[in-house]
């Protein structure tokens, strides 16, 4: 049992850091336009008791035995010094058991939320995650009348930068696509309790645009091609697709505009600024047709297999036509119709992924002045929010290009995020985007898939330094993964920099992190964590990190393609930086085969897996450290895996038959190994993903295509003819229980099947006999309605012990070349 007052060491992130005299340093540039959307947040914002009341149902949920242990009160920026703040002290009228022990005052609910997480998280050592990775960890927190006392005189946090974002703008579908408001409410629970006070608010707008869409007599029928399905619809409102997955039932926009009403009035009522969407050119072809003189750019293929019109190549209005802004008007004065107020931030990315047609700085910045007029023609106070991801990753936006978009409108009415600040800033290299203020975001997931992965150094020191830079024009920070529910460590960090005026000392705050996240102080798994941090979490090779591990990203290319570099008979060796490097191979069809990412030393991780299997008795009742457990198996036992199949691959280039049968029996017992490792833990089932999908359903038939809709996103993801896959296939590719058994590993068995074949009958790989038989494997799959278990089963412990004395224990001298099919022997930790 924890003392009643902290170590010291969970006390050293709580000293009060004020502002530097200096308002440069303390939050960088001002910008009126910005001062006065502040002043109409403040104005505009929920009267405080609705505030403290939304705060108070949040305890409720989250810890329902203290609820009469905390009072609330919403304070005045004045009183913070005219930031936002939380103020955290002993209650005066304390006097034993039920009366209120501690007094949380902050200008705002989301600020009272924070600041209740930032006490229990600093002064109990507990934890709070998203409930698929373990969820809250409250053991820790003593009992009501006994609450630890924070020092006299309080302590107050003031935010060094105004804004905390959340979201990108495909994290909709790829996490929120099947929620329902059960899953919504816990999800603002977590962004009150995160501090943050910019999310995006994308649902229900399918429902806005058939709205505006019918004042130009476009039907329901004309705009059934031009929605996607549920698990595409942040594709299809970026205009890179349309009618994949669809058409949308009418059910289904009534639904979803129904939920989004209880998602604003939630977030409003904790005083949160929800990002709604803008207009940004993406019209049905109907509406082509009713204005034939407009200008209007048919967009070219965007990763269907053959272009194929059915799904690709979609309209885009072009800005400077005068019904761009006529358009973009009546969506803004509908949304706000509709949801009875706006917070004047709106999101609009036209030229993600959809590069403009000319490079003339004096087109672009007519294009984004237009784009511009549409939101302040239906909202005078608009302030444009933009995904800055364009200036990562496309080539076509140099400096002057660069330029004239962001000094297209008014300085101050454009905030950009850097959305991918941890790796690839653009701040640093853009004189701070040329004046405009940004938002320091952390990318850092792709597709809502499973690697255990981070920069938590960037993390910890880059919105610092990008805060305290000569002339910063940083006004927040943000989280923009592609997915969540995962990685729990990195936002549990990330989350604290909108709070933080220094760098983080990460030496105590990963010390601490085992403690707060399992409910007791194990100075073993503190060295375990040590060490994932200077490993798994510590990549600085710059790459993006998208799992590309060969169980869930299997390759689609005949053998001689895949190269095996620094491959050596000893296992200890198979993990050398020469496998780590990533390199590109194309074989005949033009197709890819991209090695899995390997940054660290894979000997060093197994050590803390097994500091994790030698000490985890005493946290084995815990949800969070069976999570992390899993996980960590997970991760061990997939990059074995990689080096498995590259020695099967070596064998078949070897002609050594015998060991490429051995070697493919030992990879697929692996992935049954590992599905039945993943049911053990709630966060890693198939089963719910499934079933959420079904149950937003009407009937059988929307059933059926919601299930199709979710089984697609994660397998082909796209379209694809009798031998050529989806371009996308795998993107959003998931260490799923039931995912690896039922697919992953028949799949595989497929590919081993035909190298085996080619062995024995001395004839090439049969690459389109290959593609044929494993498309359609994953077709009927996409199409099939196996139902797949929502409950863990099995002791996660005791299988991680299993696995890693069958694959990890004899690692170091296992000689793959000389392997009999026996993977481990029975011997003791």
């Amino acid at each position: 049992m924890l003392p009643s007052s902290p170590a010291p060491r969970f006390l050293l992130l709580v000293a009060v850091i004020a502002c530097a005299a200096s308002v440069t340093r303390c939050s960088g540039r001002r910008f009126a336009q910005l001062d006065r959307l502040r002043e109409l947040h403040q104005r505009e914002r929920r009267p405080p008791a609705e505030q403290v009341y939304a705060a108070e149902g949040l305890l409720a949920r989250l810890l329902p035995s203290h609820s009469t242990s905390f009072e609330f009160r919403v304070i005045s920026t004045e009183q913070c010094g005219g930031k936002a703040c939380f103020i955290i002290n002993n209650h005066p009228l304390f006097d034993g058991e039920g009366t209120p022990e501690i007094l949380i005052l902050g200008v705002s609910g989301v600020e009272i939320s924070a600041g209740l997480h930032w006490y229990l998280k600093h002064y109990c050592a507990a934890h709070i995650s998203w409930a698929k990775t373990g969820g809250a960890q409250l053991s820790s927190v003593p009992h009501p009348g006994s609450l630890p006392h924070v020092p006299a005189g309080g302590i107050l946090i003031r935010r060094p930068v105004d804004w905390s974002y959340y979201q990108n703008a495909v994290t909709s579908s790829y996490s929120f696509a099947w929620w329902d408001w059960e899953r919504w409410e816990n999800e603002i629970d977590w962004m009150a309790l995160q501090g943050i006070n910019l999310p995006l608010a994308f649902t229900g707008q399918e429902a806005i645009w058939q709205k505006v869409f019918q004042r130009y007599n476009i039907s329901k029928s004309n705009l059934d091609d031009f929605f996607g399905g549920p698990a595409f619809l942040a594709w299809s409102r970026m205009a890179n697709m349309h009618g994949w997955g669809g058409p949308l039932p009418q059910t289904w926009l009534d639904d979803q505009l129904t939920l989004q009403k209880k998602i604003l009035s939630r977030m409003y009522a904790f005083g949160m600024s929800p990002v709604l969407p803008a207009f940004s050119g993406s019209i049905p072809a109907a509406l082509k047709s009713k204005f034939p003189s407009a200008k209007v750019t048919h967009l070219g293929n965007w990763f269907t297999v053959d272009s194929n019109p059915r799904w690709c190549c979609t309209y885009l209005l072009d800005a400077s036509d005068p019904l761009f802004v006529e358009i973009g008007k009546l969506f803004i004065e509908e949304q706000i119709r509709e949801y009875g107020r706006t917070s004047h931030v709106y999101n609009c990315d036209t030229f993600d992924e959809n590069t403009p047609p000319l490079s003339d700085p004096n087109y672009i910045s007519s294009l984004g002045a237009a784009t511009f007029r549409g939101m302040q023609s239906g909202d005078d106070d608009a302030i444009w929010l933009m995904q800055g991801w364009l200036f990562t990753y496309d080539p076509f936006w140099e400096p002057p290009q660069m330029k004239a978009l962001l000094h297209s409108v008014p300085v101050g009415r454009m905030i950009v995020l850097d959305l991918y600040a941890e790796v690839k800033p653009v701040w640093i290299n853009s004189d701070q985007f040329y004046g405009v203020p940004y938002i320091w975001c952390m990318l850092h997931n792709f597709a809502a898939d499973f690697e255990m992965y981070g920069v938590l150094d960037a993390v910890a020191s880059g919105p610092i330094d990008a805060r305290l830079s000569e002339n910063s024009t940083m006004v927040g920070v943000g989280m923009s993964m592609e997915g969540i529910e995962q990685n729990p460590i990195v936002y549990d960090l990330m989350s604290e920099m909108v709070f933080h005026h220094r760098q983080v000392d990460l030496q105590v705050w990963v010390e601490t992190y085992p403690t707060r996240r399992y409910g007791k102080s194990i100075v073993e798994l503190q060295d375990a964590w040590r060490i994932l941090h200077q490993t798994l979490y510590n990549c600085t090779d710059g790459k993006n990190d998208k799992n590309r591990d060969v169980i869930v990203a299997f390759p689609d290319v005949e053998p001689f393609v895949i190269q095996t570099p620094g491959l050596h008979t000893s296992a200890s060796k198979m993990f050398s930086t020469m496998s780590a490097k990533s390199y590109l191979v194309k074989d005949e069809s033009n197709d890819a085969y991209e090695q899995p990412h390997l940054w660290y030393d894979t000997n060093v991780v197994i050590r803390a897996l097994q500091l994790f299997l030698q000490y985890g008795d005493e946290v084995s009742d815990s949800s969070t450290f069976r999570y992390d457990l899993v996980d960590l198996t997970r991760q061990a036992l997939a990059k074995y895996a990689n080096q498995i199949f590259a020695k099967i691959i070596q064998s078949y280039k070897s002609n050594n038959m015998n060991q490429v049968t051995t070697l493919s029996e030992c990879f697929l017992d692996l992935v049954n190994d590992l599905d039945m490792l993943l049911a053990s833990h709630e966060g890693f089932l198939l089963g719910p993903w499934l079933e959420s999908a079904k149950g937003l359903a009407r009937d059988q038939e929307q059933e059926i295509q919601y299930e199709w809709n979710a089984r697609t996103q994660i397998t082909m993801w796209f379209d694809n003819t009798e031998t050529k896959a989806s371009l996308l296939r795998d993107y959003a590719n998931k260490y799923w229980s039931g995912l690896l058994g039922d697919y992953y590993g028949p799949r595989a068995a497929i590919y081993f099947k035909y190298l085996i074949l080619s062995l024995e009958k001395k004839e090439p790989f049969a690459l389109e006999e290959w593609r044929r038989e494993w498309i359609s494997l994953t077709n009927n799959w996409q199409s099939d309605r196996k139902v797949f278990a929502t409950a863990a089963t099995g002791d996660a412990l005791n299988i991680a012990r299993s696995l890693y004395m069958k694959y990890l224990r004899n690692a170091d001298s296992l000689q793959l070349e000389d392997m009999d099919g026996s993977f481990g022997k029975s011997t003791s930790l």
